[in-house]
């Protein structure tokens, strides 16, 4: 007999008698309601009758996929500033339901190079005109919210995974001497020898300058949505730019500076045109260590694992919606999730993690957040995405593999290095339903509650 441990989306623990199995635990956690600790007793039954319908999942774990590097979300400026409103505790507890392992224990989280369209405005680390030997570059402003944000994430857990990207090079290094887009001039970078070498000692400085500062870059992507003209922060680069300065300069400067933080193209995405399949399909593009990518359709996501097998490709920002939080966005997003990582991609990665009570940016407009803070009257809110989030990647860890499986509902199956089976799946129906589970050749039948993600753990 086989130990079954049946989890949804919260903590329970409860024996129920089902076909070949003794015990069955079931943990569930609502999606109705943001909880600083979303675990809580469910009463789960299974069913009373054998099942002649129900939804299935099949799974294969002998049929093994990509190792998955973890599941995070995105410091910022706008969240560090309303984290350190708090006080000492309030911040840490904060930080350890984020990322202690006995808490949502997140692995794998992106930080801006620079100002993102969530800074609190715009700035980069090389603010004097020309200075191309970075004699000026400085990352004071990130001293006083941003590496406080990570430092004090990354002392609950020392493990997490940090990668960079920048939105915007620095303003005089672009034709329209500006951070944001929607310029007269073009929204690009200059196409000249000198700029690009000051662009990859400008890097250079940063993984070394944050190395200072007890931070780790374990990757760049190169460029933010290389295909942006907006705003707030932004920069055009073709792919064919980007990997001339990636293997011309970047690589060779990372190099010379015994450097181990590697080098990826992207941010690619799919808005309008096919930036990720064009930079594949280039002579140099297996020199950089692989492709980040985001806002991407799956199929377009294994047309270019079929093109370039070799390239690492992982996920650098989740869809971000409108502000509101609501529980029906949030019951969408195991759904991008498993899109993601079941097409190939290594990890998954929110984009605000914290933002202020206005939930908006720097350039007036609101996104969604994990986690809402007001600065004035020190409250906490926690958003029905922080609960979707938190079972994710309670259960989903760096060196899992994923295996095959097949269901109707939306669902991620890994394997752990110690041979246990996970199980992500989503109950969409309006009332608890009955599900038939074949591994080989058992069976277990058992009913998972409506409203939640279910996470199933066969050892």
């Amino acid at each position: 007999m086989k130990h079954l441990l049946l989890i949804c989306i919260s903590f329970i623990s409860l024996q129920i008698t089902a076909q070949n199995t003794k015990n069955i635990q079931l943990y569930y956690v609502s999606l109705e309601e943001g909880k600083a600790n979303p675990l809580e007793e469910k009463q789960v039954t299974s069913p009373t009758e054998k099942i002649r319908w129900g939804h299935e999942i099949a799974v294969y774990p002998e049929i093994e996929f990509q190792t998955i590097e973890g599941i995070g979300g995105a410091f910022n400026e706008i969240g560090g500033e309303a984290l350190l409103s708090l006080g000492n505790a309030k911040q840490k507890e904060v930080l350890e339901n984020l990322f202690a392992l006995d808490n949502a224990g997140f692995t794998f989280c992106r930080t801006a190079i620079g100002a993102s369209d969530f800074g609190i405005d715009a700035y980069s680390y090389s603010e004097v005109f020309e200075d191309y030997k970075m004699k000026h570059f400085s990352i004071k402003r990130d001293k006083k919210y941003v590496l406080p944000y990570i430092k004090g994430a990354l002392k609950v857990n020392p493990d997490l995974l940090v990668f960079g990207s920048p939105w915007s090079p620095p303003a005089w290094m672009k034709i329209n001497n500006s951070m944001t887009g929607l310029t007269e001039k073009p929204n690009m970078f200059r196409d000249e020898d000198k700029v690009y070498k000051a662009y990859a000692k400008y890097f250079v400085n940063y993984v070394e300058e944050y190395a200072k500062n007890g931070v780790k870059i374990d990757r760049i992507a190169i460029q933010n949505e290389n295909d942006a003209n907006t705003k707030y922060p932004s920069c055009t680069m073709p792919p064919a730019q980007m990997l001339k300065f990636a293997t011309e300069y970047m690589i060779p400067a990372f190099e010379k500076n015994n450097l181990d933080t590697k080098i990826y193209a992207g941010t690619f995405r799919t808005a309008e045109q096919l930036d990720l399949i064009e930079f594949l399909k280039m002579e140099k593009a297996n020199q950089l260590a692989g492709v980040g990518l985001q806002y991407t359709n799956p199929l377009i996501i294994t047309d270019a694992i079929k093109i370039n097998p070799n390239l690492k490709m992982f996920h650098t920002e989740g869809h971000c919606y409108n502000g509101k939080n609501s529980v029906e966005q949030a019951n969408h997003r195991l759904e991008e999730i498993s899109e993601y990582i079941n097409s190939g991609l290594t990890n998954y990665c929110y984009w605000n993690m914290i933002l202020n009570e206005t939930t908006e940016s720097g350039w007036e407009w609101t996104q969604n957040s994990l986690i809402n803070i007001d600065r004035t009257n020190k409250t906490v809110q926690y958003n029905p995405d922080y609960n979707a989030m938190y079972i994710v990647s309670k259960f989903i860890k760096p060196g899992d593999v994923r295996i095959s499986s097949i269901s109707k509902k939306p669902m991620i199956t890994v394997k752990s290095p110690d041979g246990k089976v996970k199980i992500l799946i989503q109950n969409t129906d309006k009332k608890d339903s009955p599900y038939r589970l074949t591994i080989g050749a058992k069976v277990q039948e058992f009913m998972i509650p409506a409203n939640g993600i279910t996470a199933i753990v066969i050892d």
